[in-house]
C-alpha cells in the first residue's frame, strides 16, 4: 500500500482551508456593521466608542476579508485581523461581559492563515546563488 505525500503545491492549496471560511465570515460582519444592522447598532451604543467605530471595524473586516482571497495580500490581511479580533476578543470579555467563543474562534483562524502564509526565511533569488 503506497501512501500519497503531499507535494509542496498541495500544501500551497490547503492553505485556503481556513482561508475562505474565514474571508466570508469577515465579510458578512462587516458588510453587516456598514450595513447598520440593528444588532450592530446597539452593540456598538453599549461599547460606548461611538457609530464611527462602527463604519471603522466594518471597514476593516471588509478589507480584511476581501485581501485574504488575493494571495499576495492574504499574509498581511490575516495579521491585521489578528489584531482586529484580539481587540474584538477585549472588547467583548472586558466591555460587553459577552462570551468570546466566536471571536476567539475567528482569531484561531486568522493566526493559522498569517502563520501558513508566513514569508520564508531564504527567499528563493538567495537560494539560487548559493554554490
Amino acid at each position: 500500500m503506497t501512501t500519497k505525500q503531499l507535494s509542496p503545491g498541495r500544501v500551497r492549496h490547503l492553505r485556503w482551508i481556513p482561508q475562505v471560511p474565514l474571508a466570508l465570515a469577515m465579510v458578512a460582519a462587516g458588510t453587516a456593521k456598514l450595513g447598520g444592522d440593528p444588532a450592530m447598532v446597539a452593540m456598538f451604543d453599549d461599547i460606548g466608542a461611538g457609530q464611527w467605530f462602527r463604519y471603522a471595524v466594518g471597514a476593516l473586516e471588509v478589507a480584511g476579508g476581501v485581501g485574504l482571497v488575493i494571495p499576495r495580500l492574504a499574509g498581511y490581511a490575516a495579521l491585521g485581523l489578528v489584531c482586529l479580533l484580539a481587540g474584538a476578543v477585549v472588547t467583548n470579555v472586558a466591555v460587553l461581559r459577552t462570551s468570546p467563543v466566536v471571536a476567539l474562534a475567528h482569531l484561531a483562524a486568522a493566526v493559522l492563515v498569517a502563520w501558513l502564509r508566513r514569508p520564508p526565511l531564504v527567499s528563493r533569488s538567495d537560494h539560487a546563488r548559493r554554490p
